[in-house]
């Protein structure tokens, strides 16, 4: 591996090792918080700023647009121009558009605001884990990470319950202003204390074209989806939805062709990792989907306020951060299959059950039950999941394999928000109105259940539980890196270059 940093590196304990956790925790916190506040929101902003639900959907769409198609070029522009640098950059970028959404006087202004936030993301969020892996003396990385998705995930979960007050308490729009203060917070103490780094040997090209024609092609086809669930499949839309598949397909031919590529196709060679990525699509497609439409409902037809169904979901969160590691390690011992099979199947159960919400759906005996069954599903598939995404690829790989996983969870999110609605038969302001809104989302939890069970039928068919043949489990020394163990991957870094060979 090429040379980090010219500075000496950090070790975990010091003084100076808790600035560069509060600087990245918080950086990345930012963005958690916000999408995890922004569902809990759109009732508010709906009645607010008079939106029909395809305001909504694009309030959620256009913040997820830009992140997914712009997160694996914030990785490569961190890697050449200094993981600080643009790790600052999109905290302040992410902060103005903050305030861009504040202020926000219509629901097109709110979502091209949301867009501007998103590449904000994307330079911030891949710039926090890099800076860890770059700044961490080797023994203390894995520490280092733990601590930031544990402190993140708490972010994570009390973003609804923050949000939800504010909202109650004050507006919607505030839930954006308090990322001012935070941001300022973090690019102080970024400066002070986190070293630059960069990667000399990263590549020196960027490909700018792949990020514009994945941003072309997913907003193609979300703007056709949300389209036509307002005025049904028009010439615009059909000309919509071609133009987003042709362009997806171009992509695919440009990523084949050139040097420095920002989906290596090579990756996709690995049977393992192809199959954990389609199941990322189903899994992550049905999560998006439900997050979306049970909040609504919570709001909107059983009367909770923003505060009470920002807390319903919390169960999910507080199942992840206990036993996420439990599930992972579980996953070591017997293989991947089992758990990234059984999960989706336990989630599409939890699904079903929000089918019994109705206008006076009580939290302990009816909102409960499937917030619990769903997160253990949930729980068995994450770490499994995630673990196999990254041991499917050589360690030089991991960064890049780690981005495209990444953006794929988030383009299939983005898609199921768009087709949903259309798919249940919502449009306009039918979410106002409780008894259509009902009808409409019991259609579209089913779907939901659908898609993640079918997950789940994928990981049995397709995950295996070795990599190579003759290899049943995993070494026992805990210092091998386990490449051909399905369920063990490297940490999370940044290679030298995205480069192109067979894994």
């Amino acid at each position: 591996m090429s040379a980090q940093s010219a500075d000496p590196q950090i070790e975990w304990g010091t003084p100076r090792a808790r600035w560069v956790l509060l600087a990245t925790v918080t950086g990345s916190g930012l963005a958690f918080m916000d999408a995890s506040t922004v569902n809990v929101a759109l009732p508010a902003m709906g009645r607010d700023l008079n939106a029909e639900i395809s305001g909504l959907q694009w309030v959620l769409n256009a913040y997820t647009l830009t992140l997914a198609a712009l997160i694996p070029l914030g990785g490569s522009l961190a890697d050449r121009f200094g993981r600080r640098r643009l790790f600052q950059l999109g905290v302040i970028w992410f902060a103005l558009a903050s305030l861009l959404c504040g202020i926000a006087p219509t629901v097109e202004f709110l979502s091209a605001a949301r867009g501007l936030q998103g590449i904000g993301g994307a330079l911030l969020t891949p710039g926090s884990l890099a800076i860890l892996q770059a700044t961490f003396v080797r023994r203390d990385r894995a520490r280092a990470i733990g601590a930031w998705s544990g402190l993140s995930g708490i972010a994570t979960a009390m973003g609804p319950l923050v949000g939800g007050w504010l909202i109650d308490a004050l507006s919607w729009r505030w839930i954006f202003f308090m990322n001012l203060p935070l941001a300022v917070i973090v690019v102080a103490v970024a400066a002070r204390h986190v070293p630059e780094t960069r990667d000399p040997e990263a590549p020196p090209r960027f490909d700018v074209a792949g990020a514009a024609l994945v941003a072309a092609g997913l907003g193609c086809l979300s703007w056709s989806m949300i389209s036509a669930g307002e005025h049904g499949f028009g010439v615009g839309e059909v000309s919509l939805l071609v133009a987003g598949v042709v362009a997806l397909c171009v992509f695919v031919l440009v990523q084949a062709k050139i040097r420095f590529p920002m989906l290596p196709l090579s990756l996709f060679r690995n049977r393992q990792f192809t199959a954990a990525n389609v199941v990322t699509l189903a899994v992550y497609a049905a999560l998006s989907g439900m997050m979306f439409l049970v909040v609504l409902y919570l709001q909107q037809v059983a009367g909770y306020s923003a505060l009470a169904a920002g807390a319903a979901l919390l169960p999910v969160t507080g199942l992840m951060l206990v036993f996420s590691a439990r599930a992972g390690h579980l996953a070591e011992l017997i293989g991947p299959r089992l758990p990234m099979s059984l999960g989706p199947l336990v989630m599409a159960g939890g699904m079903l059950l929000f089918l019994r919400l109705d206008t006076n759906a009580a939290y302990l005996t009816t909102v409960l039950p499937a917030v619990v069954v769903f997160g253990v599903g949930l729980t068995l598939t994450v770490a499994p999941l995630t673990a196999t995404v990254l041991a499917g690829v050589p360690e030089r790989h991991s960064g890049i394999a780690s981005a495209v996983n990444n953006a794929l969870s988030r383009g299939a999110g983005l898609l199921a928000v768009a087709v949903l609605p259309l798919a249940a038969g919502m449009s306009g302001t039918s979410y106002r109105d409780p008894a259509v809104f009902a009808d409409g989302f019991r259609t579209a939890i089913v779907i939901c259940a659908v898609m993640v069970g079918a997950g789940g039928l994928l990981a049995a068919a397709l995950i295996r539980n070795r990599l190579e043949s003759g290899e049943t489990a995993c070494p026992e020394s805990a210092t091998d890196r386990h490449y051909y163990c399905a369920v063990d991957g490297p940490p999370i870094e940044r290679g030298t270059q995205a480069e192109s060979e067979p894994s």
